[in-house]
C-alpha cells in the first residue's frame, strides 16, 4: 500500500487515477469509467471498493481540471437541420430531458439545412464556450466540422452520418439501411414487383441515402425493380406528374415508399388525384408518428425514436463533458445504432 502522508497526518503525494486502479485491484479503465459515471455492468461490489479508495486516499482532480469546472458556462448547443419538422422537436425533447436534470441550458439553433447557417451558428455557439454541441449535420465530409475539433468540445453527431468521421467523435444513429434492407424483403413476400421509393433530401448528406441502400440491396437479391425519386424542394403537381409517367411504365403490383414523414401527406394527395389505391397499390412511410393511422385503416410504417436519440446523445455528451472536466480519459459507448420499428397496418 502507498503511503500518502509523513506519518504526521501531512500529505505528502497526491493519488492519481493509477494509484486508485491499483489499491482496488481494478483497472484504470474501470477507474476512469466510475468517474464519469459510466458504470455499465460494474458490480455493485467494485463500484463499493473503488468509491472507498477514492474516499480513502483523498482523490481529487488535478487543479487545471478544477479551473476548467469553473469556467464551464453548462450551456450545451443543439443544431438541427430543420426545426419545423417533428423529428427535431421531439430529438430536442429527448436532449432536453437529460441535460435540464443534470444542471444544462440547452441552446436549439435551426441550419435550415443550409451548410453556410450551419457553420455559422456553430461558430456562434463555440464564441459562447458552450460545454458540448449535438449537432444533425448537413455537411458530407467531417472536415467541414474541424473547428469543434480545434476547440476541444465535446461534440454528438445525431441522425446523419459525414465521410471522415473519426472513430473519436460519438454519433447516435437509427438502424436505417438494415431496417429498410428488411421492408424491401417483406413488399417481396407481400408479392409486389416494383417498389417506387420517394425521398426529399435538402442537403448534401442524409439519413435517407442510407434507408434508400437499404431498399435497394432487398430489390438486387430479389430482382424485383427498384425506382428511387428525389423530389427535393418540388411541390404536389411535380410529384404527381413523375409518379403518373412512373407508374403508366410498370406492369405488376408496385409499392410506393416514402422516406420521410412529411413527404407522405404529399404522396397521399397525390395518389388521390391518381385515383391509386391500396393494397392494390402498396403504401409504406418512414417515420409520420402515429399521424396516417387516420388515412383509412392507417398506414404501414417504420418508426424511429428521436426522443431516444436525443437521450441518448445528451447522455454520451454528458460522459465526455464530465471526463473533459476531471482530465481523464472518455469511455463511453462512441457509436449507438437505435433499432427502428415497424407497425403493421394494412396498406401493402
Amino acid at each position: 500500500m502507498i503511503d500518502y502522508s509523513d506519518g504526521k497526518g501531512v500529505a505528502m503525494a497526491k493519488a492519481t487515477i493509477a494509484d486508485i486502479a491499483r489499491e482496488a485491484q481494478v483497472s484504470v479503465t474501470t477507474v476512469s469509467r466510475f468517474i464519469n459515471g459510466n458504470y455499465g455492468k460494474m458490480s455493485a461490489a467494485t463500484k463499493s471498493r473503488i468509491q472507498e479508495t477514492v474516499d480513502r486516499l483523498d482523490y481529487r482532480p488535478n487543479a487545471s481540471a478544477r479551473r476548467m469546472r469553473q469556467q464551464n458556462t453548462h450551456v450545451v448547443g443543439v443544431v438541427v437541420a430543420d426545426i419545423s419538422n417533428v423529428f427535431s422537436s421531439l430529438l430536442f425533447k429527448g436532449i432536453d430531458e437529460e441535460l435540464r436534470p443534470a444542471g444544462y441550458d440547452v441552446m436549439l439553433m435551426n441550419s435550415d439545412n443550409s451548410l453556410e447557417e450551419e457553420r455559422a451558428e456553430i461558430n456562434r455557439l463555440l464564441s459562447q464556450r458552450v460545454d458540448g454541441l449535438v449537432i444533425q449535420p448537413n455537411a458530407s465530409d467531417f472536415n467541414a466540422y474541424s473547428s469543434i475539433i480545434t476547440a476541444r468540445t465535446p461534440l454528438v453527431v445525431v441522425d446523419r452520418e459525414p465521410e471522415n468521421l473519426p472513430d473519436s467523435v460519438s454519433r447516435v444513429m437509427s438502424d436505417n439501411e438494415d431496417s429498410c434492407m428488411r421492408l424491401g424483403k417483406r413488399l417481396v413476400d407481400a408479392g409486389y414487383d416494383n417498389v417506387l421509393v420517394l425521398s426529399r433530401m435538402k442537403s448534401e448528406i442524409s439519413a435517407q441515402t442510407h434507408r434508400v441502400e437499404g431498399l435497394r440491396k432487398a430489390a438486387d437479391e430479389s430482382g424485383i425493380l427498384m425506382i428511387a425519386i428525389d423530389v427535393k424542394d418540388n411541390d404536389v403537381d411535380w410529384i404527381e406528374r413523375k409518379l403518373s409517367i412512373a407508374l403508366g411504365h410498370l406492369s405488376g403490383r408496385t409499392a410506393i415508399v416514402s422516406l420521410m414523414g412529411p413527404l407522405l401527406f404529399d404522396v397521399l394527395a397525390v395518389l388521390r388525384a391518381l385515383g391509386v389505391g391500396f393494397p392494390d397499390g402498396g403504401l409504406v412511410s418512414f417515420d409520420d408518428w402515429r399521424w396516417s393511422q387516420y388515412v383509412h385503416d392507417g398506414i404501414y410504417l417504420l418508426e424511429q425514436d428521436p426522443r431516444e436519440m436525443g437521450r441518448a446523445a445528451a447522455h454520451d455528451l454528458l460522459l465526455q463533458i464530465r471526463a473533459k472536466e476531471n482530465g481523464i480519459p472518455y469511455e463511453g459507448d462512441g457509436s449507438v445504432v437505435l433499432p427502428v420499428s415497424f407497425v403493421e397496418a394494412p396498406s401493402i
